[in-house]
């Protein structure tokens, strides 16, 4: 079994919602540790480093909370993922 541990996405998305806001819905998609960076800004956009860490991370329901606040993914720009050996006992 794995685990996703650690993800860094390039996000672009609207002014709205505010990066507090946004980093906020997705921090609640799971047991997760959310930092934003904004990295470039222009009259209608934002785009974004978002670090993503938690125990077991649901990329899938990570993404569609970026979808769902007018936002898009770019890029995958970093992967920490867990291996876990199975149990020989």
């Amino acid at each position: 079994m794995t685990y996703v541990k650690r993800l860094v996405l390039d996000i672009l998305k609207p002014h709205t919602p505010n990066v507090l806001e946004f980093t906020r819905q997705l921090a609640e998609q799971g047991d997760l540790k959310v930092k934003l960076s904004v990295i470039e800004m222009d009259d209608k956009t934002e785009t974004l480093q978002v670090v993503i860490e938690g125990e077991d991370i649901d990329f899938e329901r990570v993404q569609q909370a970026i979808t769902d606040n007018g936002a898009s993914l770019h890029s995958i720009d970093e992967v920490e993922i867990l291996g876990e050996q199975p149990d020989t006992e």
